[in-house]
């Protein structure tokens, strides 16, 4: 039996979190004192004696009357038993539900910092053609099983460069929803340098989501994401973004912004997008392995601090009307994944795959190109079962460094291209990338415990 509780106190707020069960509790002084001292429940004369002369006895046995109710719920000091024992008896459908389509292995912009080699994921710069653009549908139909709902991300490089292919696909996929009992939902991930009217037009009737890459301030935009001059496009980007989410009546999209070593100080980057009316926003730390802009172990003091400071000012922003909302801190603790899918994470090689101009199928955006990770293609198929196997099996219950991670059921064990390109194995997160995620975990619950503090008081 491994049982984990982790506790930490934010903002004045004291939280424990169960790690095999993912219960969450808002401790008074006493009993979070008493518990940052247990890892399973002893008995009450046990517990360190200057703590239990620190507090009335009335005080220490109604807290550890409590505690114990709590383990006795399963909710406290949960046996790891409890997850391998879902993992066993799940009965899940592991067929695909969705693509990423590479329909540009090109890109008009040189973003410094960018993980597919400015664009063309060092496999030279190509188009994907409709013909096999429409393949992969087909093979997503296949090989979806009983899943009625699929997903189909419009990726690249930058997609808009392909917009021809995009149209012709939504076109496909929509004639065939009613025979194949299916409903596509697609999104596009663009720099947004090319939008204008007609796609403008067409993304915001076809995408059920967009996202659109911005990364905050002018300066901040301008020395990572230009053109292939070298010339910032913050200034052409931001009019094309904000009109588009104008006319976006209310249907789902992100702004998505990079923050590297260069910016550390991204909260400021955060409110930025928000004073332009942006409401969705995600920024997210360039993590990785020899990149001058890659955040490194000395960032890391700042960066968490950033975190907890902006965590705070975040909350009081939410009290506003028509409050903006930053993606890292926004946990859904009552509607989220069920407990199975926070142990398999997102499904890359086995659920989700992405697709290459030329039709051979990735376990995700980020391993395109990669040989090794080559899963098969759209004619045939995947080929390649031992790979697909080895991502199936890999997850919060095998990997060594998640399966004793108090955070392994609101982070999934991380990004596996991550722990790939750091580490040699998906198997092996990113440390730093961990220490950062736990960090955005204790902000997002300190900001939902804070509401019910207040009001309390």
């Amino acid at each position: 039996m491994i049982s984990m509780v982790h506790t930490f106190t934010l903002n004045g707020c004291h939280i424990a979190v169960d790690s095999n069960s993912g219960s969450i509790h808002i401790l008074d002084d006493v009993s979070f004192e008493m518990l940052t001292t247990m890892q399973e429940l002893i008995p009450l004369g046990d517990i360190a004696p200057a703590l239990l002369t620190k507090y009335t006895n009335a005080e220490t046995t109604e807290a550890y009357n409590e505690l114990k109710l709590l383990a006795e719920q399963n909710l406290l000091f949960t046996s790891n038993n409890y997850l391998e024992h879902i993992a066993q008896e799940k009965e899940t459908d592991h067929s695909v539900k969705a693509l990423c389509l590479h329909v540009a292995h090109d890109c008009n912009l040189r973003c410094e910092y960018c993980f597919a080699a400015k664009g063309d994921y060092h496999s030279g710069r190509k188009l994907m053609p409709v013909e096999v653009a429409l393949t992969a549908v087909d093979f997503l139909v296949k090989n979806s099983g009983h899943k009625r709902t699929l997903e189909i991300d419009f990726f690249g490089g930058e997609p808009l460069m392909n917009f021809d292919t995009i149209k012709k696909v939504v076109s496909y996929g929509r004639s065939i929803e009613k025979k194949s009992e299916k409903k596509f939902y697609f999104t596009i991930t663009t720099n947004g340098s090319l939008l204008n009217e007609e796609n403008t037009n067409f993304i915001n009737q076809e995408m059920d989501n967009i996202v659109i890459s911005i990364d905050g301030r002018k300066e901040i935009h301008d020395s990572a994401r230009c053109d292939r001059s070298g010339k910032g496009t913050y200034d052409k980007i931001v009019p094309l973004a904000q009109q588009l989410i104008q006319k976006r009546d209310n249907k789902s999209y992100f702004i998505r912004g990079t923050f590297t070593s260069k910016n550390k100080d991204f909260s400021k980057d955060v409110l930025h997008l928000a004073t332009l009316g942006f409401k969705e926003i995600s920024v997210e730390p360039v993590v990785g392995f020899g990149e001058k802009l890659f955040i490194t172990e000395q960032d890391l003091p700042e960066i968490l601090h950033e975190y907890e400071t902006f965590a705070l000012e975040y909350s009081k922003s939410l009290q506003k009307e028509n409050p903006f909302h930053f993606y890292h801190f926004n946990l859904n603790l009552y509607n989220g994944p069920c407990i199975y899918k926070r142990i398999i994470a997102c499904g890359a090689g086995f659920e989700y795959l992405a697709v290459s101009p030329e039709g051979d199928l990735y376990p995700c955006h980020q391993f395109v190109g990669q040989e090794e990770f080559s899963l098969g293609n759209v004619n045939d198929g995947v080929t390649s079962n031992h790979l697909r196997n080895n991502f199936k099996n890999t997850n919060i219950l095998t990997k060594n460094k998640c399966r004793d991670c108090w955070a392994k059921l609101f982070c999934s064990g991380g990004c596996h291209a991550n722990a790939w390109y750091s580490n040699g194995s998906i198997a092996n997160p990113n440390d730093l990338a961990c220490t950062l995620q736990k960090k955005r975990i204790e902000c997002a619950l300190m900001i939902q415990a804070l509401p019910y503090l207040q009001n309390k008081e």
